[in-house]
């Protein structure tokens, strides 16, 4: 049997002797591990899918493309559409409708656009945000748990040695081996669940901020297309 076999055969056998709150801390840190590895898979395939989505709509729309025609185009699959293309439908479509308005001014048309596409916003950006608070909490709050987990096999180590009248390493290290551990799968679970938050939280934020600048690129086309249809 090799050195590495024997290793994590010990490792195995800290886990299965450890006491029940620590088990229990484990098998806690290891589940929140597992979750926010497939929450950080989901959101790396959402968010690039979100910013090649946006590319093609950006590409399309500033190729000179008629927004009548793009509208239709996007209408027939509202229910899929998806970042900017979602902020220009709701954007379009009330300008539309206040646009047939007779009585009505070009400031309170684009008032009401702007309304419209931020409400569309908001949407994107609750869309975009999904699961990043999880990943939050779970590299905030796991270190402390496997920090519990420690405490509490250290404090069964030493509570061990007065059951015995001459105390040695090899009573307490068990206990604290199996208290380590703990610690280890705690960091295991925070490590990745942080770097992934502040990466994709710097994501979205230019997501958004790419949203944002087209919200008011649009507008001003809308403007100027209001007050050339009352002049």
């Amino acid at each position: 049997m090799d050195i590495t076999t024997t290793e994590g055969i010990a490792l195995i056998s800290l886990v299965r002797n450890a006491s029940l709150p620590v088990q229990l801390v484990m098998l806690l840190l290891m589940l929140a591990s597992v979750l926010s590895w497939t929450m950080i898979f989901r959101k790396w395939f959402a968010i690039k899918s979100a910013g090649y989505v946006a590319d093609r709509f950006e590409a399309k729309f500033w190729s000179g493309a008629n927004l009548s025609h793009m509208f239709a185009e996007q209408s027939k699959k509202d229910a899929n559409a998806t970042g900017m293309a979602s902020i220009f439908v709701e954007g379009f479509r009330e300008y539309r409708r206040l646009s047939q308005q007779s009585k009505i001014e070009p400031t309170e048309i684009l008032d009401g656009v702007q309304r419209a596409m931020r409400v569309a916003l908001s949407r994107e950006i609750d869309y975009l945000e999904t699961h990043l608070s999880f990943l939050a909490t779970v590299g905030s709050t796991s270190p402390y748990v496997g920090l519990f987990g420690t405490v509490w096999g250290i404090m069964n180590s030493f509570r061990s040695l007065g059951m015995v009248q001459q105390a040695t390493i090899a009573h307490v290290a068990p206990g604290i081996a199996e208290a380590l551990i703990a610690t280890a799968i705690g960091l295991f679970a925070a490590i990745p669940a942080v770097i992934a938050y502040n990466r994709y939280s710097n994501k979205v934020e230019r997501l958004v901020t790419r949203y944002e600048i087209f919200m008011e690129e649009f507008s001003s086309i809308l403007q100027r297309q209001a007050y050339a249809s009352r002049g």
